[in-house]
């Protein structure tokens, strides 16, 4: 008898998971379904879980696929579970590919292609699947599709690309069902959009999504100034949908953790913000053409804004800006804005050619905070003192690219129904894009 096994989540079984299984099964004589544990699911980074385990694991009894079913509860159980059982092929999806070769000195390991445009009607949960459109083909899609799996109860249906040839590549890279030739035709087809293209275009499809009813994520900035901002808050609220700028960092747990630490009083009053996000980049790149919404503090000012505000709030005095931009460039490769408050200041520092350390330091009348590059990744930062022996290191969990936690957010507002999220309010997003027209006005160049 020839025994195949799997193992899954299985949160909201719908057709998809049906068919996977169905699949692994017609491998063998005899299917084992692995079923995870919460607690397993949270150490490998999977969000928004919505079944408890006994729900999940009935379902797949009740689907009668399954000749047998286990439950999965740790890193290394894979091999344990195939030598217990004598596995002769473990099956998993495709979107896992290569990950799980190692398993090959134990067994045969077979990648099932995903079933593509699983449809919420299909669903047994009455509120199914949130269906989301990807508009942008770019690094940051590229890097979305991946940190997706990870979050329960939603399907990316497919994209949408004015260049054609680069979403075809895209959609076929990631199994997508739909490659749109145009964006009414994604749009009819989803509940949310993901705005992933050059600043410039945000405005626009955003716009166009909200007026159809769709939910929309945005990368950052949404907009480049703050009365394009308002006319998408205002046409959001109309329609009474979520509208959430991707700053990954605002929903990461341990920014949310050290914010509150920082305004708990730990280091006394907050006296400076020093916040800084460096890269070097060249050739022919979006990040660096002007026509594209290029320039270090367009691509990169959002971060280091998000941290001064939350810390020190919204109302300033005044703003200094210097920026390099050397000859030949039409776009910043370094700027340094300094956000002037009544009682503290506020420094922000990008750069796309032009490296520096990546930290963040929060300075108080006690102590201060250090969090160490890449900061706006945070899993551990440090409150430190005059007296060191009063020091304390503080680690949180960060998986993948930090993506995930954003659409898990995304997700959750749109359940709840709730238009508003304290992690990053519409203000705050408001505030971003006011300074982020305020520099180009009140600067100084360094040629």
């Amino acid at each position: 008898m020839k025994k195949v096994i799997t193992y899954g989540t299985y949160d909201l079984f719908h057709e998809g998971h049906r068919r996977l299984l169905q699949r692994a099964k017609s491998l063998g004589d005899y299917l084992i379904v692995g079923v995870t544990t919460e607690a397993y699911d949270e150490t490998r980074g999977k969000l928004n879980v919505r079944q408890s385990l006994i729900e999940r694991i009935k379902q797949v009894q009740e689907s009668g696929i399954a000749d047998e079913i286990i439950i999965e509860e740790y890193d290394g159980q894979k091999i344990n579970d195939i030598q217990k059982y004598g596995i002769d092929i473990f099956a998993i999806g495709s979107d896992w590919l290569g990950k799980f070769d190692y398993l090959n000195d134990f067994c045969s390991v077979v990648y099932l292609e995903r079933t593509k445009g699983v449809s919420s009607t299909e669903l047994r949960n009455a509120e199914g699947l949130l269906k989301i459109g990807i508009i942008g083909t770019g690094r940051i899609a590229k890097r979305f599709v991946p940190e997706a799996r990870f979050v329960s109860g939603i399907d990316i249906v497919g994209a949408y690309s004015r260049n054609k040839a680069k979403l075809q590549e895209f959609v076929d890279s990631f199994e997508l069902s739909l490659a749109a030739e145009n964006y009414d035709q994604l749009l009819d087809r989803v509940n949310a959009v993901y705005i992933a293209t050059p600043h410039p275009t945000h405005k626009e499809l955003a716009l166009k999504a909200i007026k159809k009813g769709k939910h929309v994520l945005c990368e950052k900035p949404i907009t480049l100034n703050d009365d394009c901002f308002s006319e998408l808050v205002q046409e959001a609220k109309k329609h009474n949908v979520v509208l959430l700028e991707a700053i990954k960092t605002a929903f990461c747990p341990a920014f949310a953790r050290l914010i509150a630490y920082a305004k708990s009083g730990i280091i006394g009053e907050i006296k400076a913000v020093d916040a800084s996000f460096t890269k070097l980049t060249s050739g022919n790149l979006r990040e660096l053409k002007k026509e594209q919404g290029g320039g270090s503090f367009y691509e990169l000012g959002s971060y280091p804004l998000l941290a001064i505000i939350k810390l020190l709030g919204k109302e300033y005095n005044d703003i200094h800006t210097i920026q390099y931009k050397p000859k030949g460039f039409e776009v910043d490769l370094y700027t340094r804005v300094d956000i002037i408050y009544p009682h503290a200041i506020g420094s922000a520092r990008t750069g796309l050619g032009v490296k520096s350390e990546g930290d963040l330091i929060i300075s108080g009348t006690e102590g201060y905070i250090y969090v160490p590059a890449p900061w706006w990744k945070t899993e551990y930062f440090e409150v430190r003192f005059e007296d060191t022996n009063k020091n304390r290191k503080f680690f949180y969990k960060f998986d993948g690219d930090g993506l995930r936690y954003e659409l898990a957010h995304f997700c959750d507002m749109i359940r709840n129904k709730n238009m508003q999220t304290y992690l990053l309010t519409t203000d705050e997003s408001k505030w971003i894009s006011n300074i982020m027209a305020k520099i180009q006005t009140n600067k100084k160049l360094i040629k």
